[in-house]
């Protein structure tokens, strides 16, 4: 490409380069104020008229804070002419600094509003006024990073004071969006907290955040990945120790690492196809090496299909175990949700047919979370509203992930002429104890007659809930029975490997990983391209999860294996 100009651009840009346009800042103090007023209309009239501008376009608005909003670095406000002549409206792209208030809201002891983005440091300036550690010591008037100042919390316009407070400055990187982070810590009252917001506000290179915007820029800016996020928020929701558990490792990394695990073996094998395709076996390639690629892909189907049948643990654990409790009427189901929650959830009284609909309370037993629901009692009925709420209950014992059959001691043992004991189990309930997922509870067992009790199966809870009688060993063999239902501990009672997959999305892209990799074990030998691609689409589909997608690591993975022209 030559290195002529356009015609005519030279002379624009020469006619241009004459025109003396200062730099804001650099005018003398000396001048008077008539002096600077007119070099104030001479800067404003180059900018302009100036043919720069429309040969290299208009300035940048979000170049620097002086020049995209007039704000004027120092206490008070700035000259009225210059700010009028320098007022712009920015729009939300390009208001990058974000504020907003990242502790609930309400009465408490300390509220916390955070500021994130490349003004954090203008905000400081605003509206934080440290207090003077010694006498005749003039404020600070940038703050050292990553130590928390006493200070007041001033209005940028009238430099009213609004709270007594706490602030610290994070310089980016070293924060957690990665910017530069201003923490304001006030005293957490509704009046304290509305009136710091609309000082913030009244900054025009701040706008609120958006639900979740300080975490999305974290991620943007490489500090978390996509599981990490999804654990930062778990972390959030968590309500049982098991939940805490899981979701601190996620949001430590412990999901990304072994994701990364997978991928990068992925990468590796998708290495050895590509040294083949792009070398071949003539340059200095070892023989068998697509053969390699084919044992170590076996292997990594082999484990990404264990991961895929855990029978969804992961997505259990962390969105909680459905429990159905379904029965005859008036067998206690409603008495048990009371007594589960430990509270009146549910009413109870002796006319069957009480419940007509599905109760559902979420409950941590033995550190997970179930959410168990009570259900119509399950017979024959003509009633409109109770024959809705019997096929609601059926539909609702069917997809749950346990449900437990109540029924009460004294009806189901009945005695035959003969006077022996048989249980005698309603018709209506048979279809539903054939799932495989169903446990029976016996209740009422006060009922029962002392002299002669009916011989019960011992592998069937037996409790009164009247009198309290076996509610502890209900409590505890449910709830062991929910952890290795869930392969939370192993047959010996040792705690098993912790879930890979935790949401829904984790296991779509696993699955379509697995299915790339069988394509390319269904792929011969000769059509080592296409066996690349499907190795290739198995990575991203990996990659898809934690949002680390490079395809620079086939090349660093190519090199760093091979001694190609050696």
């Amino acid at each position: 490409m030559s290195g002529r100009v356009a015609p005519g651009l030279g002379s624009r840009i020469a006619c241009s380069a004459k025109a003396y346009i200062p730099r804001r800042g650099t005018t003398s103090s000396l001048l008077s104020r008539n002096s600077k007023s007119s070099l104030r209309k001479h800067r404003l009239a180059a900018n302009t008229a100036s043919p720069l501008s429309a040969v290299l376009g208009p300035r940048p608005l979000y170049r620097s804070l002086s020049s995209r909003s007039g704000v004027h670095s120092g206490r008070g406000d700035a000259p009225s002419a210059e700010r009028d002549a320098e007022q712009l409206v920015l729009s939300d792209a390009q208001r990058r600094t974000i504020y907003a208030l990242s502790t609930p809201p309400g009465k408490a002891g300390v509220a916390v509003i955070r500021v994130s983005g490349p003004d954090a440091l203008e905000v400081w300036r605003q509206v934080v006024q440290t207090r003077r550690e010694g006498k005749g010591k003039a404020p600070e008037r940038d703050p050292e990073p990553w130590k928390m100042h006493r200070c007041h919390v001033v209005h940028p316009r009238t430099q009213e004071v609004l709270d007594d407070g706490l602030a610290v400055f994070f310089k980016g990187p070293k924060s957690f969006t990665t910017e530069d982070v201003l923490e304001l810590h006030v005293h957490s009252g509704r009046a304290i907290i509305s009136s710091v917001l609309r000082a913030i506000a009244c900054l025009p290179f701040c706008r609120p955040a958006e639900r979740g915007e300080f975490t999305r820029r974290a991620f943007e800016g490489g500090r978390l990945d996509l599981t990490q996020v999804e654990g930062l928020r778990d972390l959030i929701d968590a309500e049982t120790e098991t939940q805490r558990k899981l979701a601190l490792r996620n949001a430590e990394g412990a999901t990304r690492a072994r994701l990364e695990h997978l991928r990068k073996e992925i990468i590796q094998c998708m290495a050895l196809v590509e040294a083949l395709i792009d070398f071949g076996e003539g340059e200095d390639i070892e023989e068998g090496v697509y053969d390699q690629a084919r044992e170590r892909v076996q292997k990594l189907r082999a484990t990404i299909a264990h991961h895929l049948s855990d029978n969804r643990r992961g997505e259990i654990m962390r969105s909680g175990v459905r429990l159905a409790i379904f029965g005859p009427p008036n067998a206690g189901k409603s008495s048990l949700l009371n007594f589960l929650a430990q509270r009146e959830a549910a009413i109870v009284t002796p006319v069957p047919g009480t419940t007509r609909d599905i109760l559902e309370v979420s409950l941590d037993i033995g550190g997970l979370p179930v959410i168990v629901a009570d259900t119509a009692g399950l017979r024959h009925t003509t009633d409109v509203v109770e024959k809705i709420g019997v096929e609601r209950a059926r539909k609702l014992v069917e997809t749950a992930d346990i449900a437990l059959c109540v029924l009460p001691a004294n009806e189901l043992c009945v005695r035959t002429r003969q006077g022996r004991w048989r249980l005698q189990v309603p018709p209506s309930l048979e279809p539903l104890l054939k799932l495989e997922n169903n446990y029976l509870l016996l209740t009422k067992t006060d009922l029962l007659p002392a002299d002669n009790p009916p011989p019960l199966p011992k592998e069937v809870w037996q409790i009164s809930l009247k009198t309290g009688a076996g509610t502890p060993a209900f409590l505890l063999g449910l709830a062991r029975l929910l952890r290795q239902r869930f392969n939370l501990l192993s047959e010996d009672g040792t705690r098993v490997e912790e879930p890979l997959i935790t949401h829904a999305r984790h296991r779509t892209h696993l699955e379509n990983a697995l299915g790339f990799l069988d394509a390319f074990l269904a792929t011969p030998p000769e059509d080592v391209v296409p066996a690349a691609e499907e190795l290739r689409y198995a990575a991203q589909a990996i990659g898809k999860i934690s949002g680390l997608i490079d395809v620079e690591d086939i090349l660093d993975a190519v090199f760093r294996d091979f001694c190609i022209g050696k």
